[in-house]
Parts: structure tokens; sequence; C-alpha cells
């Protein structure tokens, strides 16, 4: 099916809608002259063909709600609509913040409930819900590390992270004006104890720890890896990028974390990409709690919520107002729906998953650590190797079977990485369906690796030059290119 761009059928003759003049007040000052354009250059376009466009154009991405999406550390587990009709209440969805702030004590409680859950769940003292994303998370959580070490007067210039850590750990680092250092992974996958030790100089900040980390192993030294930090002056931090394999089953609080960040379009279901807004609470211990971003929420003396701006060693705001309210609305739906029980049964279900992938697949797809695993399984492509298939060709051609990749080459310390989640929320038939396939991949690779060097071959767009794109990107509208 070809799909004509949608500037390609515009018809002068169209009678179209048109842009009401303003109506706001004179003293609202608008945008200077110079921004302005008299005129638009938009394609006039009936209505029917403007919905078919989009509507043709959405069908040629693949998202979860049209297929599985097993890309490995990024959870991409199913949103309920549920959630999605609760953030768009009017009582919810028509608010200002601007709004006297008695006229939206409702936000407030449900705020003040979702940080106390989040206390719960996580094991830390206080919350923040502020921050925009996981990365934005990071970022606060370095700030705090920062501000924790200054008050006590102490100068420390690195972080630490391990080899296999995500790639927005090393930049929130640099960002918040740190030295990243890498510490070396065992053989076992874990964090060399030893490499740790070595590295735990005074001039240590933080070490930032993903657990369970991105090779889907849980750090099962990490109470001792605790207290070697905590004995260098340093501070434990936990990227909870992964905490879809731990909620309801273990706490990072419990095992020596002073600071985590939580991603709510990971493990609390509010919706992932499409570049809309997004969140990443942190939640500290008692001790980092006046670091927090203002403001903070407080009972007043008529019992009723407002915010405290008044906390000096606060480290300000990171985000507009108090965050991205909509995705706080729809984390709070999701845990009020399933409540402690069914957050357990989220994280044991994500492991029975992911391990049940690793089992049917690791005689036909190497294994670089042959260990239980959890929310995740990393394998490697070496297997098929031997016709010249990298892990690239494997996952071009799973596009044609109408699955959506898997994360490839990362961790980099695995070679062609293939890294699969499959969460909690695919069905034993899903699975089964994606086991076969990938079998077949495997026979392919073997009996017609041409096959898989040339894929993908059912998709709207065949293989691209990659290399090349990424070095001499164009994007520009051409009238004359069309999808097909």
């Amino acid at each position: 099916m070809s799909i004509p761009l949608i500037f390609t059928l515009d018809k002068p003759s169209l009678r179209c809608g048109h842009i009401p003049e303003s109506d706001a007040p004179d003293e609202i000052p608008g945008p200077p002259d110079e921004l302005l354009r008299r005129e638009l250059d938009l394609p006039r376009v009936a209505e029917p063909e403007v919905v078919r466009h989009f509507v043709n154009l959405s069908v040629l991405n693949h998202h979860v709600d049209r297929g599985f999406y097993p890309l490995g550390s990024c959870t991409m587990k199913y949103n309920p609509k549920v959630n999605e009709s609760l953030a768009a209440l009017p009582g919810f969805s028509g608010l200002h913040p601007h709004q006297p702030v008695s006229t939206y004590q409702g936000a407030l409680n449900l705020m003040e409930t979702l940080e106390r859950w989040f206390c719960e769940i996580t094991g830390m003292a206080a919350v923040t819900l502020q921050p925009a994303a996981g990365s934005h998370g990071e970022l606060t959580g370095m700030f705090i590390t920062h501000a924790y070490h200054k008050a006590r007067g102490d100068r420390r210039r690195r972080v630490l992270i391990p080899d296999s850590a995500h790639g927005t750990n090393p930049a929130s680092i640099v960002m918040a004006g740190y030295e990243s250092v890498p510490v070396l992974s065992d053989a076992r996958g874990r964090i060399d104890l030893e490499a740790l030790k070595r590295e735990l100089t005074p001039d240590v900040a933080a070490l930032m720890v993903t657990n369970p980390n991105t090779l889907g192993l849980f750090e099962d030294r990490i109470g001792e890896i605790a207290d070697a930090v905590h004995r260098a002056g340093a501070l434990l931090y936990m990227d909870g990028a992964n905490m879809n394999a731990l909620v309801g089953l273990a706490r990072p609080g419990d095992m020596g974390f002073d600071i985590v960040h939580l991603n709510l379009h990971k493990t609390f279901s509010t919706p992932h990409g499409g570049g809309g807004p997004g969140s990443g609470p942190v939640a500290v211990n008692a001790e980092l709690e006046p670091f927090l971003p203002l403001p903070r929420i407080r009972h007043l003396e008529d019992k009723s919520l407002g915010w405290d701006w008044d906390r000096p060693d606060s480290i300000g705001q990171m985000h507009t107002f108090y965050g991205n309210f909509a995705m706080l609305v729809r984390a709070a739906a999701y845990i009020r729906a399933l409540g402690s029980a069914g957050l357990k049964r989220v994280a044991e279900t994500a492991i029975l998953n992911a391990n049940y992938l690793r089992a049917m697949l690791k005689d036909a797809y190497k294994l670089p650590y042959d260990d239980l695993c959890m929310h995740e399984v990393v394998f490697s492509a070496d297997n098929q190797g031997e016709k010249g298939i990298k892990a690239v060709d494997i996952a071009k051609r799973l596009l044609d079977f109408g699955y959506h990749a898997p994360t490839i080459n990362f961790p980099l310390i695995v070679h062609q990485a293939l890294m699969i989640e499959p969460t909690e929320t695919e069905t034993l038939e899903t699975l089964e369906g994606f086991v076969r396939t990938m079998l077949q991949i495997d026979r392919e690779a073997r009996e017609t690796p041409e096959v898989l060097h040339e894929a993908p071959h059912n998709t709207p767009v065949s293989r691209l030059d990659e290399a090349t794109a990424a070095r001499q990107l164009d994007i520009c509208y051409r009238p004359d290119v069309y999808v097909s």
C-alpha cells in the first residue's frame, strides 16, 4: 500500500476550516510581531483524507498495543486503558497549577498518597514526584549527592558505575559535574567487589548501580557493596529502571541504597515514549530528605494540604511546578488496582516469563552468563556468527514476523548482545510464538543466511544503510517522495 504524503493531497479549491481571531484580552501580551507569521503554508485537505492519512501512518508503526515488544531494559509492558480514562477525568485533566491551592486539594491528596506508596515500595523515607523522566531522576539524585557532600564540607569529584551501566548513567553524572568511572564486572556478570574496593578512594561521591543489572542478573552481594561504599563515605544510588523485577519482592532501602529513582513508564505502566511527558520520581533516606527539590507537600494548620517552600537545604526546583501530574494519576490508578499482592505478582510473572525464554532458547542462542535471570535475559548471536550473522540481522528478521526487535549490542560487555525482556503482560501463547520464531531464525542462519542478511522483507521500509543515515541524516520534506 502506498501512502502519499499529506502535502501532495493539497487542493486549492477546497474550503477548509479557519483559525478564529484571538479573543485574549489586550492586557495579556502576545508574542513579538517579528515572530508571528501572517500565513501558514498548510495543505487544504478534506477531513476524511486527513483522518485516513494519519490512520494509515499509524499502522506503519509498531507499538505494544499492536504486538509483542521485547525491548530489553525498557520494560515495554501493556498500559491498562482504564488508567488513561481516569487521567482524562475533567477533575484531573482540567486542573491548572495557577489555581488557588484550596481548589485542588484532591490532586494534592493523590500526590501525597502516591509519595507514601512509593516510600513503602522502595523502603525509603521520602519521595519527590517532580522529575520528568528516569534520566531526569538520575540528575536529581546526583544533585542531591552533591548537596549532601557540600553540606558536610566534603568535596568529592568521582562517581562509580558498573561497566554494564545504562547509557544515561554516565551522562547524568557528567552533567552534575562529576567524573564517571567504570567498575569491572566479574565472571558471573555482577560487580567485581575487589575491583570496586580499589576504586573507593576518598574522592568518590557515590556508586550508581542498576539492580537487577542490565544483564538481567540480581546483584547478590549488594549488602557487601553497600557496606564498602558507606565505609568510604560515599552514597549508594540505585537506577530503578529494572524495578519491575523487584516491586513487591524486595526494597532498595533494605539493601542499603540511599537514593533510588523510579521509571513510572517502566514499572508503573504510564505511557512509554512518543515524545510525551514522562515521570521519574526519586526516593531518598531520611538523612537526604532535606535536599529534595522544592516545593514539598505539607499539612497546613487548618489540616488542608499546601506547598512548603521554606527548605534552605533543597537543591531547588527540577521541573515546572510539581511534575507531570497526569502520569502520577495513571501510576496511582495502576497501584490502586493491583494492590500489594498484585504488584508482587507483577514481579514474579515478569521473572517467570524471562526465565521461560531463557530456558527455551539457550540451546540455540549463546548464553554468556548461564544463571537464573530476573526480568530480562541477555543472549549473544555468536552461535549464529559462523555464517556471518550478527545481532542486527536477527533483529531485522524478527520484524518480518510482526515482532519488535529486542535491544541489540547492549550491554557492551556482551558481544553481539540480544537483550530480551518479555514483561509480565505477555501470555504464554505469545511467548511460545516468539520462541518458535527465534528458533526458525536460528535455522535460517545456518541454512539460508542470505534471508537474514537482506531482512526485513515485509516492512514498509526495507533495510537502511544505517551508517550513512547516521552520518548524512536528511529528514527534509520532499513532495516527490512517497511511503511505499
